[in-house]
């Protein structure tokens, strides 16, 4: 069960419109987390700061999670969750702008864990510049990968269920990586960076 500081978030999420993430879904990015001892988190997509409260409740008590979205009504958002929640401010770092101009920015395998929560349109280009900043031993994770179950549906075919595919295709057969497919919320895509 959600504590009240996440239930807040979450209202604050379905008040402005916003999409969070289940319950299951940041149990299990928290596990995540807490099994990295993660020190280093880097979030695509803020959201209203549901998943964060997730990751920084598994992290390392000195960890520092980086979050980066366009909108800056989502920021305002996720700080007003963080603050409720009594997250320190030295605790995460929320940058505004367009995640493919702000990860070419961040550095090489410096993180422990990438997490992706963003249309399939844009994902392609965030998976790609995450594994790049993914340590040996790191994890990416991509959220919503079952795409309102379509993603197993044969018979679809529009843009945002082959955009998925494909990209489920290209880790699948990254030997630098192990992937495997959570079937927790909408769909939770973890791997594993081998080296």
């Amino acid at each position: 069960m959600d504590s009240p500081e996440l239930q807040q978030a979450r209202s604050r999420a379905a008040e402005f419109g916003i999409p969070a993430i289940s319950p299951a879904t940041g149990a299990t990015l928290r596990t995540l987390a807490a099994t990295l001892q993660a020190k280093t988190v880097v979030e695509v997509g803020t959201g209203a700061g549901v998943a964060a409260l997730y990751l920084l409740a598994g992290m390392a008590p000195q960890g520092v999670l980086t979050t980066i979205d366009v909108e800056a009504e989502h920021q305002r958002q996720a700080k007003a969750s963080f603050k409720a929640s009594g997250i320190a401010p030295g605790r995460t770092r929320t940058i505004l702008g367009r995640p493919g101009e702000v990860l070419p920015r961040l550095a090489d395998s410096a993180y422990d864990l990438v997490l992706v929560a963003e249309w399939p349109e844009q994902l392609a280009e965030h998976v790609e510049q995450g594994l790049r900043l993914l340590r040996p031993g790191g994890v990416l994770a991509i959220t919503n990968a079952l795409w309102h179950d379509q993603v197993p549906d044969p018979a679809r075919r529009d843009e945002p269920v082959t955009a998925l595919r494909r990209i489920f295709a290209r880790i699948r057969e990254d030997e630098s990586l192990a992937p495997v497919l959570l079937p927790v919320g909408s769909g939770l895509l973890v791997a594993s960076k081998l080296r």
